[in-house]
């Protein structure tokens, strides 16, 4: 069954559609059996929520096809930069899509980085925040490494935390996503750079495949002691979302119907509570991750699994939540 056809088996209205939304990360990408283009977001951002900006994270899209290897990531910045100049022309809806863009720049290629992060900025003067250098690794063949060819122990690597050096004095943010297991490198990374903002992608990547696989209940015990020694890393704010991939290991994706926002609700639920408890709304932002998580569930369902997860929190706590954090962090 095809995923849209899938979806549409189960449909739910959004809840407080007045409310404003910032969905501080989703992608963009033309892929041969998979095309998520401006058109593609709008469909799922006008489901009846109110998402009033976003914000693109790197995905290996529209690289240069020529000129020097480490510069051809910089084509991803000019192809966002032009979506979101689409977007900002209003002809497509209130939505404000990629008002940031988060792109790749290597950073294992120590201090010679900083000519690629100045080539983003160039790209994009106005909306060009900062990059990711996915890092997660895991010696498992069941476990896909990141898209970005890491190796293992990149985080501690001397060359990567060069490259690192270089993004604060440039005004640059870091988005981080590793593996669960990875946690304590990713600690050591956030302590020897204080003045440089991180966004942690997806809860820190729990795991529920492969070696993983049916152990939820220790994973979620592991993930919660690792995660909690970043409580006085008051530089790293925590996107709280992108836990319904395939690789979280809760099958969605092999049901005969889509999950209710109830049903996500009640299997995800503490992670979020955990990491609202611990680290405070003014710290986290909620995000779709889409396309990727939409292998699991339908927009207007996740947002409305938020809004659920959220109903007991002050109107400020859950305006932090919803947009004020991520338009914070990413300064839009």
């Amino acid at each position: 069954m095809e995923q849209s056809t899938w979806l549409e088996q189960l449909v739910e209205a959004a809840l407080e559609p007045d409310l404003p939304i910032c969905d501080p990360h989703h992608h963009l990408w033309d892929h041969s059996a998979n095309r998520y283009l401006l058109d593609e977001l709008l469909q799922d951002t006008s489901t009846g929520h109110n998402i009033v900006s976003t914000v693109f994270v790197e995905c290996s899209s529209m690289y240069r096809a020529a000129g020097e290897p480490a510069m051809r990531p910089v084509g991803e910045t000019e192809f966002v930069q032009g979506i979101a100049a689409m977007s900002a022309s209003g002809q497509y809806g209130a939505t404000r899509v990629a008002s940031g863009i988060v792109s790749h720049a290597d950073l294992s290629m120590g201090q010679e980085v900083k000519a690629v992060l100045e080539a983003h900025i160039a790209a994009s003067p106005n909306r060009f925040r900062g990059i990711r250098h996915a890092t997660g690794w895991h010696e498992s063949d069941a476990i896909r490494n990141s898209h970005s060819n890491p190796t293992q122990g990149l985080m501690l690597d001397s060359d990567f935390r060069e490259g690192f050096s270089q993004l604060a004095p440039l005004g640059l943010s870091f988005d981080a996503w590793f593996y669960h297991h990875q946690m304590s490198e990713f600690v050591d990374l956030a302590r020897a750079f204080p003045n440089t903002t991180i966004i942690l992608d997806h809860f820190g990547g729990p795991l529920g495949i492969g070696p993983y696989a049916g152990q939820q209940d220790a994973v979620f015990a592991t993930w919660q002691d690792s995660i909690s020694a970043l409580a006085d890393c008051t530089n790293v704010y925590f996107k709280l979302g992108g836990i319904n991939m395939k690789v979280n290991g809760f099958n969605w994706h092999r049901r005969d119907l889509p999950p209710s926002s109830d049903e996500l609700v009640d299997a995800t639920g503490p992670y979020y509570e955990h990491c609202l408890a611990t680290f405070g709304a003014q710290r986290c932002m909620f995000e779709s991750n889409f396309p990727v998580d939409k292998d699991s569930c339908s927009y207007s369902v996740l947002w409305n699994a938020f809004k659920k997860l959220s109903r007991g929190l002050t109107v400020t706590d859950r305006a932090a939540l919803f947009h004020d954090t991520a338009t914070r962090v990413y300064r839009l």
